[in-house]
């Protein structure tokens, strides 16, 4: 696995040399874009401007514009010249607890890695990290961009997450209604939270849909039937709230005692409302 960025971790007088890796793949199917008439690939070829003539990879610069038709050009160096020592290190300004921070504000994700001769020193903040269960909130330039990484300790080393900036997150679209339940309604909602109360094993998890998208592309090469979808699975008709609260319970009630080769339970009674002074 090739090291994304090379650095530090670095707070205090501390200082952790370490390496970031991507911590994802993508495994969906891709596709070529191709003429509906012919079954030829689509092409896309980068040309200059002026003369119209196609152009290599390596003979693309970048250019800032600052006027019309006016560019300044500046290269993968100049990039590196500005940078200070700071920028290329994951400089921690501030341990946090980790529900402080909103999903929202996730972007990718990096295996953190110490490099040789820090281990010790790296193995000593992951550990602290564990047993005050905080994060580490930190700085570092990817690229052209200044970003937040959030740095979480793992049995084995460290995750880093990227963050947006608040600028970069967008506010509800619309006010979003706030209707009250009754505690009948609540109390069997609860029992329907506590049925599929479970450990997260991500592990048992996969995309199904990309698994049919590639029997069905093996079908189509081979000139098989492809059979329709027909698994059935919600929407349509609009349900009494009660009902489709205990409809769901007794299904998964009975999904969860199979599992465990018992008999379903019975559904505890629903709270008596409490009296109000």
């Amino acid at each position: 696995m090739a090291v994304t960025q090379k650095g530090a971790i670095a707070f205090g007088l501390v200082y952790i040399p370490v390496d970031m890796y991507t911590a994802v793949q993508d495994n969906d199917i891709r596709f070529n874009q191709l003429s509906r008439k012919s079954n030829s690939r689509v092409r896309y070829k980068k040309v200059d401007g002026s003369s119209g003539r196609e152009i290599a990879q390596e003979d693309i610069v970048k250019g800032y514009q600052y006027d019309k038709d006016k560019y300044v050009v500046v290269t993968d160096e100049d990039f590196e010249k500005i940078k200070t020592e700071k920028d290329r290190n994951l400089q921690i300004i501030l341990f946090t607890d980790h529900c402080t921070i909103s999903p929202a504000y996730y972007n990718r994700s990096y295996l953190v890695l110490p490099q040789k001769g820090g281990e010790k020193v790296f193995n000593l903040l992951r550990t602290a990290m564990k047993l005050k269960n905080k994060v580490a909130v930190a700085k570092t330039v990817m690229g052209q961009k200044e970003t937040l990484i959030m740095l979480q300790a793992t049995d084995e080393a460290m995750l880093g997450v990227t963050l947006f900036y608040h600028d970069e997150i967008k506010s509800l679209p619309k006010t979003v209604a706030q209707p009250g339940a009754t505690d009948a309604e609540l109390a069997m909602a609860e029992q329907l939270l506590d049925s599929l109360t479970g450990p997260f094993e991500p592990e048992k998890y996969h995309d199904e849909y990309q698994e049919r998208l590639r029997r069905f592309i093996e079908d189509k090469i081979e000139g098989r039937e492809v059979a329709v979808a027909s698994e059935g699975g919600g929407g349509g008709n609009v349900m009494d709230l009660m009902d489709a609260l205990k409809k769901s319970l007794e299904e998964n009630t009975g999904k969860k005692a199979a599992e465990q080769g018992s008999k379903p339970g019975k559904a505890r009674k629903p709270r008596k409302k409490e009296e109000t002074a």
